[in-house]
C-alpha cells in the first residue's frame, strides 16, 4: 500500500494562499505517518470551501447536505468501530447549519476526529458573516458590521465536557501538526477548532492577525482541569491554542454495541427470525 494519501491529477478549486491548503498537508501526512488504512479510513463533509478537502485525499468519502456530516460520521462509526471516521468542514457548516449536531456529537462522546476549518466567515457564498464572525465584521450582507455575539464553540464544547477540545492556528504548521495528531490518537470525540484566513473574502482574520491574536498554552495548563479550560476560552483575544481540555470516558459506539466491534455487515442474520417478526405485525 503507497504511504501517500494525495489524490493524483485533481485540480484543486482553492485561491493561492487559502489557509485549506496546509490543512489538507497536515491530514495527509498525519494519515501516512499514523499508517492508516485507507479502506478503513473515511472523510465526511457537508457543503462549502473547506468541505471539498476530502475530494483530495486518497481515502473514502461521503459528500453530505449543508451541515450533516457529523449525523452520518456518528452512523458510520456505530456500524463499523473499525473505521477511522473523520468529520470535516467549515465554521458555517459545522456550527451554523450543523450547531444542532454539534452538541449531540460532543454528548454522545463518538469516537471521531472533527476538523473545523474556522475562516471566521462563509467562503463558498462569497463572504457573507459566518457564527464565527466577530462582532463589527463587515461584509457585502453585513454592511454594518456584525451585531450578534460570536459562537464560541470550544465553550460549548467544554460545557458539554467533549472529550478532547483544542484550537491551532494553521499559520504555526508545526505546532498544528503536533496537536492535530493528537487528535487522532484520541480515543473518543476529538474536536480541533483550526484558525485560516479567507484571503478573498475576509480582510480582517489574516495570516497576521490569527498569529497577533493567539498564544500557545504554557507548559504548565492542565488539560484535565475542566475550570481552568472554560476560564481559558472566555478570555477572547488573544486566543489561546493546544489542548485545551480532554478526558477520557466510553465512546458512543462502545455503549450502542455492547463492547462488540464487529462490523454489521459481518453479523450472521437468521432470516427466519426477521420473517417471524415481520409476520407478527
Amino acid at each position: 500500500m503507497s504511504n501517500s494519501f494525495n489524490r493524483e491529477n485533481v485540480d484543486v478549486a482553492w485561491c493561492p494562499g487559502c489557509g485549506n491548503f496546509g490543512i489538507l498537508k497536515l491530514v495527509t501526512e498525519i494519515l501516512a505517518e499514523l499508517e492508516a488504512d485507507k479502506g478503513s479510513t473515511v472523510i465526511v463533509s457537508g457543503i462549502g470551501q473547506a468541505a471539498k478537502t476530502p475530494y483530495y485525499i486518497d481515502v473514502n468519502m461521503f459528500g453530505v447536505l449543508h451541515g450533516r456530516a457529523l449525523p452520518v460520521a456518528t452512523a458510520l462509526k456505530a456500524a463499523n468501530p473499525q473505521l477511522t471516521v473523520i468529520a470535516e468542514g467549515g465554521d458555517g457548516d459545522m456550527y451554523g447549519e450543523g450547531g444542532n449536531h454539534f452538541l449531540h456529537a460532543i454528548r454522545r462522546n463518538v469516537n471521531i476526529v472533527h476538523i473545523v476549518h474556522n475562516n471566521m466567515v462563509y467562503g463558498l457564498t462569497k463572504g457573507q458573516a459566518s457564527p464565527t464572525s466577530q462582532k463589527g465584521f463587515t461584509s457585502k450582507v453585513q454592511v454594518d458590521g456584525v451585531g450578534s455575539e460570536p459562537f464560541n464553540p470550544l465553550s460549548v464544547a467544554l460545557a458539554l465536557k467533549a472529550g478532547f477540545v483544542s484550537r491551532v492556528n494553521i499559520g504555526d504548521i508545526k505546532h498544528a501538526k503536533e496537536i492535530l495528531k493528537a487528535a487522532f490518537l484520541h480515543p473518543g470525540y476529538a474536536l480541533i477548532d483550526i484558525l485560516q484566513p479567507c484571503v478573498v473574502f475576509n480582510k480582517t482574520n489574516t495570516y497576521k492577525w490569527f498569529k497577533d491574536n493567539s498564544y500557545i498554552l504554557e507548559d504548565s495548563h492542565d488539560s484535565s482541569n475542566l475550570s481552568a479550560a472554560i476560564q481559558k476560552v472566555l478570555e477572547g483575544t488573544p486566543m489561546p491554542l493546544g489542548i485545551i481540555y480532554k478526558n477520557i470516558n466510553s465512546t458512543f459506539e462502545q455503549r450502542v454495541r455492547f463492547g462488540s466491534m464487529e462490523p454489521l455487515y459481518a453479523h450472521h442474520h437468521d432470516l427466519a427470525k426477521i420473517q417471524e417478526q415481520f409476520d407478527s405485525y
